[in-house]
This record gives structure tokens, sequence and C-alpha cells, in this order.
């Protein structure tokens, strides 16, 4: 049993199985943040966001009342720290800034005015030019003071929670870097926030943040956006500032970073289809694009979705012994508009006066650069805690004890632990859950003799909302640094039976009647629960677990509002949709013991040291060009063939569709499976292919008579190896491989 070890994760107290879910919202703009007074957004600030959040009506910028469905527990107002206030109180006539002869050149007075500030002032940041005047304490300060005390007057223990936050708008090269800043004690607030003006680089953020820390006063950052990052958000290699990434910098972002978003109004950033291949629930509300819509360029795909990123965490950890992506989960809204949109049936943009308006939003507007058609309702936090006050949200958002929803108030609970297969029966069993195992955001314990863990999923739909489908077990690991992942259905409504090859339960159906955008809720569960073991187990492979929690299909926000102005859904979008809910991850890690009996994979540094030797461009014309090559992937024993033409496309054939397949390598090998090829070239020794703007190198070594390759992306591991033409492929053989 795990009761012994309890304490160690600091769950062993007795109020712990008295903990309740509260939603709140992380991430939300009024008109104090310079770019939603910009948008319009003159009437409201922060004690009116949380008002909304109390269920208090308040105006849109286009002066129409907006309310929310069900009334939020706690909210963090994070106006950009960047300029905070400036811009509404230069267009509020005696305020201090008002009286100052830059005001003259942020007063909106015609449209014109809107583009004109936003780029100006955009502009000032992300070339490091600030206006002095505008960032002096005497301006700036106060109006942070201002910020806290609106926030301690709203702050009500053990009723309703207000945060002193803010958002870090760090936006190099047009790439989102955005953090919104926690605290814990709005006593102990620093005099002026830490903004991108002072640095841009999110480990000078987090040195900061250590300071403050040094100094008595506990917060923590949420990285927003992963999506629009452009591969940026969680780098492998070197940091932001061309470092390379190590165990020192691992820490910082883990002792500063505790959480990430995964939803909001522009986008999910849990995973994208390429990077998930076989999760046939990854294509969702997925947003390509940049801040600003530069010119010729859409963001990368690698660096930029969380999954990825918990498995890029594995491999280093694997391969150098650290991870700086042992992330919890939130969601937010990202909303400009005061007040915040969660629901589908609810959703009136998030942008002023861009998107505020129904007929403009489905005439498929376009605000800087971006269709308004592609944005969604908000996500939301959940937090399990002991009670509605700032000290024990802060702390479970520390031990990120935390889940995300896509906008509906779905509660959601998941603990690893020995063999629960009674236990989830029990009248009592979050109490023995507790006492016995570990909630999300926690590490999992190695069982005795390697035993495979047990987890507990819960979930309990929304009353508001759509019943659910379905309960998923996410599953990554990684071995020789190649990651992997798999989907598991643990509970699902109804009675379908799971595909007996896959495991996977077929789809709910649908209820939603497109023309009048109605459903019903005659199918799915109210609730659902359920323990799963993991069958394919293996101690001595790092691994991370997450719940995905999914309801029925209900119709899209866009479909809606189709029906409400009698014209077709839009075909940009999907016409439904199924909300959800994801846990924090459980992290798995083997004792020193069984990592080191486990067999090694072979590094490049260990060929190098056996005398082997690089391909230059010549030899690897004469191997590959014009032929077929056989290859075999060493960690899963999968051989497969490579075609290559004279003329730069390359076509993988021979692969198996069942096997989980080698991160960020999806996109290629079921692009074989459908005779779709992909262009490649050799360059400066290595076999270049690029995937969703990003390019992966292969260098390939001669080993006495073997060739062996390495991926840029596995490593420092060479996993795969040049074979000779198989007579067979018995894929009951593969079969029996681990993965």
């Amino acid at each position: 049993m795990l009761a012994s070890v309890a304490t160690l994760l600091v769950l062993g107290s007795a109020h712990a199985q008295e903990r309740q879910a509260y939603f709140g919202e992380t991430h939300v703009h009024t008109s104090w943040s310079f770019d939603a007074y910009i948008f319009g957004n003159t009437l409201t600030g922060p004690a009116d966001a949380l008002a909304y959040a109390k269920g208090q009506p308040i105006k849109h910028p286009l002066g129409y009342d907006i309310k929310i469905e069900t009334p939020l527990d706690w909210m963090g107002v994070t106006d950009h720290s960047e300029y905070v206030g400036t811009v509404r109180l230069a267009n509020e006539p005696g305020s201090a800034i008002a009286k100052l002869p830059i005001a003259q050149k942020l007063i909106v007075r015609k449209p014109e005015d809107v583009q004109r500030i936003y780029l100006w002032l955009g502009s000032t940041i992300t070339e490091n030019k600030p206006i002095k005047e505008l960032i002096s304490p005497e301006v700036a300060g106060t109006v942070w003071k201002e910020n806290v005390a609106i926030a301690d007057k709203a702050n009500e223990p053990g009723k309703f929670t207000a945060f002193c936050s803010y958002e870090w708008t760090s936006t190099p090269n047009n790439r989102n870097m955005h953090r919104n800043i926690f605290f814990r004690d709005c006593a102990k607030v620093p005099e002026l926030p830490y903004s991108s003006i002072d640095s841009d680089k999110p480990s000078d953020l987090w040195a900061w943040m250590d300071q403050q820390r040094e100094a008595g006063n506990e917060l923590l950052a949420i990285s927003h956006n992963a999506n629009l990052s452009d591969g940026h958000m969680f780098p492998t290699d070197i940091d932001e500032k061309g470092r390379p990434i190590d165990a020192a910098w691992a820490a910082s972002r883990d002792r500063n970073e505790r959480l990430t978003e995964v939803k909001q109004i522009k986008g999910a950033s849990e995973t994208h289809p390429t990077l998930s291949p076989n999760d046939e629930f990854a294509n969702f509300e997925i947003l390509t694009y940049l801040l600003g819509d530069p010119a010729g360029r859409f963001p990368h795909v690698a660096g930029s979705y969380v999954r990825q990123a918990l498995k890029d965490g594995l491999s280093m950890a694997e391969a150098r012994g650290y991870n700086p992506y042992k992330m919890g989960f939130v969601g937010g809204s990202d909303s400009h508009n005061t007040g915040v949109p969660y629901r589908q049936t609810n959703f009136f943009g998030g942008h002023g006066k861009a998107d505020g308006d129904v007929k403009q939003r489905m005439s498929g507007f376009v605000f800087a650069g971006l269709d308004v058609r592609l944005e969604n309702p908000a996500g939301l936090t959940g937090v399990w805690a002991e009670e509605n006050t700032r000290e024990s949200l802060f702390d479970a958002m520390q031990r990120k004890e935390t889940f995300a929803t896509s906008g509906p108030h779905i509660k959601l609970r998941f603990f690893g632990g020995p063999d629960w297969a009674n236990v989830a029966n029990e009248a009592d069993w979050v109490k023995t859950a507790y006492a016995g195992g570990v909630p999300m955001g926690s590490d999992l314990p190695p069982l005795p003799g390697g035993r495979a863990p047990s987890f507990i999923v819960w979930a309990v739909k929304d009353p508001t909302s759509g019943n659910l489908d379905r309960i998923q077990i996410v599953k990554g690991w990684t071995k020789h640094g190649q990651s992997f992942e798999k989907v598991f259905d643990v509970a699902w409504a109804g009675n379908r039976t799971p595909d007996p090859f896959s495991g996977q339960v077929p789809p709910i159906g649908s209820t939603v009647n497109l023309v009048n955008a109605t459903y019903t809720n005659t199918i799915g569960a109210v609730e659902l629960k359920g323990v799963w073991t993991d069958p394919e187990f293996d101690p001595s492979l790092d691994a991370f677990y997450y719940v995905r929690a999914l309801e029925i299909p209900t119709p899209r926000w866009t479909t809606i509002q189709a029906a409400e102005l009698g014209i077709a859904p839009p075909d940009n979008v999907a016409a439904t949709i199924q909300e959800r809910a994801w846990s924090s991850p459980i992290w798995y890690a083997p004792t020193r013991e069984i990592r080191e009996a486990a067999a090694k994979g072979i590094t490049v540094a260990d060929l190098k040291q056996q005398g082997a030797t690089a391909l230059d461009d010549a030899a690897l014309k004469d191997l590959i060009v014009g032929k077929t090559t056989w290859v075999k992937n060493t960690p899963t024993g999968e051989v497969f063939s490579i075609s290559w033409t004279t003329s730069g496309q390359r076509l993988i054939n021979n692969v198996g569709g069942s096997l989980p397949l080698p991160s960020e390598v999806g996109d290629v090998m079921h692009g074989g499976l459908l005779g779709s090829g992909t262009a490649y070239e050799i360059k400066d020794g290595a076999i270049v292919t690029t995937l969703d703007n990003t390019p992966y190198e292969v260098t390939v070594y001669k080993h006495g008579d073997k060739y062996v390759a390495a991926r840029s992306n596995e490593f420092g591991f060479a996993n795969y190896e040049v074979v000779a033409m198989p007579q067979v492929l018995d894929p009951l053989d593969q079969q029996k491989s681990p993965f």
C-alpha cells in the first residue's frame, strides 16, 4: 500500500478528503489593458470583472448587458502589466496621465486611432523602447495599487476569492510567450509588477519570482496560449537567450511555472492531430495563428502543445536527468471584454467591438488577421481545495491539484495508487484514495515488485450542460529518447462495446439538430466512475497519465448563431462540439535501481566513442537517393521501408497502424499508410524533413558494416538501423513489443 508515502506528498491531512471543487478564472482583461481599451472596451474595469464573476450583469463594450450563467467561486483579473491603465487614464479628463503632453497621442477619437495606438505601444514593447512617462512608478505604481485595493474589496473569504494577479506579456517576434502571475497574499505584493518591458525572457521573470519568494512573497506563473507560441513555449535544446537548457533552467521553470493553460478563447493547447494521429479527439478547437498575423508566417506545431511537452519532459528526464515540464492544467478566457462567455449558448466574442456583434461575427469578419468564427468560448479552472480562500486555493494551484474545462462546470477527480478494484464502490472512496494514493498533479511512487498502478477516475456533468460521453486516460511514456502516447477509454455511457482489437469505444452518436441548433440529453450519463490498471505498464519507463472527460455532441456557438440569423452554419469550423475536461497529470518515475537495471539504448556519443563516422552529403546521396531502405526502430522493434525518389520525395511503407508511433513522426508514418509522400533534402551531412514548419534532421553513422541513424528530436539517442529486407513482416510478433 502507499499509505506510508502519503506524508512525503503532504497528503496525510485529515482535511484532504474534504476538498471541494472551486471553479474560477485565471485570465481576463478589462479596460485597464491598453489593447482592450483600444478594442473598444472603455466602459468596465477590474471591479466590474469581479462583479460579473459573482453573477452581476455588466455592460459589453457595445453597450448591451452580459451576464454569466453560473457564477464563479474565484477570479484573478490579469490586465497586461505593460502600460496598465494608461490608455484608459489618458482618455479620462482630469486624470494624472491626461495632464501629460504624451496623453494626446493616446486619445481615441476615430476608428483609425485604434490601429495606430495599438501598433505604437506594441512596437515600443517588442523593440524594448518603452515610453518612460507611462512606466514611471508615479503612474504604473498608482494603477497597480488601485488594482490591489479593488481585489481586496471584492474578496470574501469562504464565499468568493479575488486574487491579486496580472499578465506578463512577452511577445518576441509575434510569438505568444505570455504568463499570468498569481500572488498568494495581496498584502505582500511588490510595488510594481515585473513586466516584459523589464525583460521579455521567461528565465528573467523566474529569477524575479525567486527574489519575491525569498522576500516572503509566494507567487506562481501560468503559461498560456502555447498554441500561438510558434514552438517556443516548450523548448528542449536552447532557451530564449540562446543558451543550452540545463538542470538549473529546468528547476527554475518547475519552481515558478506550476501550471499551463490548455483551453481559452484563442484555441486549445492540449495537442494537435499531427502530434497525436491516433487520438480521435485531438482535432479540438485548433487555431493556427500568430499574434498580429505577420505576413508569410504560421506557427510551428512542435513546441506549442502541452501533451508533447509532457512527453518531451519525460525524454529529458531519461536522457539528461531533469524534467522542466511537470505542469498542472488550467483553463482560462483571455477575454478583453471584462465579462467572459463560457457557454456556446452565450458567446458574445472576446475582443470588444471587433467581434461583439452577431452579424459581424457570422459574416466572417477578420480581426487582426483572424476570422473571429474560429474563436470559441472560454475555458475554466477547477481547483480542489479545503476552502474558498486565497491561501487554500493558491496552495492547491501550487501542488497542481487542478483541472481545466472547456467552459462547463464538469467536476473531475483522478487518483493513482495500488490495486483499487473495490475502492470505487465504497461510500468514502475519496478518503481511501487520499490516504492510500495520490491525486492529480502528484508523483506516483513505484509499487512493490514493479506492479502496475491503478487509477480511480470520476466525472460528473454540469447540470446545465450536456451529458457525459466517456472518461479517457491519456498515457505518455519514453524509451531511449523516443516518446509515445496512447489514449485509453476507461468509463463510458450506455451499452457500447469496445473494439476487440483497438479497445476504442464507438462514438456515442448525436442528438444535435443542425437546422434548429438544438440537442437533447437522451444519451450519455450524468456521472461516470471507473478503476483502470495500466495493461501495458513497464516499471522501467518514465510515464505520465491524465484524464480527459468528454460530453456528448452539442451545437457549436457558430451553429447556434447561424440558426438565430436563419443562415447555414459556416463550413470552416465544426458544426458540433464535445465539451470536455482535463485533469492535471500524475507522473511515474522508476527507482534508480530499476532504471539502472533496464536495457540501455545506444547514443550518438557511444557511436563516436566506438569509432563510428557520420556520412557526408555525398555518402548520404549514394546510400538513399533513388533507392528503398529498410529501417528498424530499435526501441519498438518495428521494421519499415522508406522509398527515396530522385526528385526529393520520400514515402514510408510497411508501417503498422496499431503500435504507438514515436512522437513527431506519426504524421509521416500515417501519411505512408495513405500513400502520401513527404519532401526531404540532404544538407550539411543530414537528411532534413520539414513537418508543420519544423525541420527534423537525421544523421547517419557508419558503424563497422552497419548504418545507424539518429533523429534530431530524440535527445542524443541513435534509434534507427538500416537492415536487410525482411522475408516476413509479422504483425503478431510486433504486438509482443511492450509498446
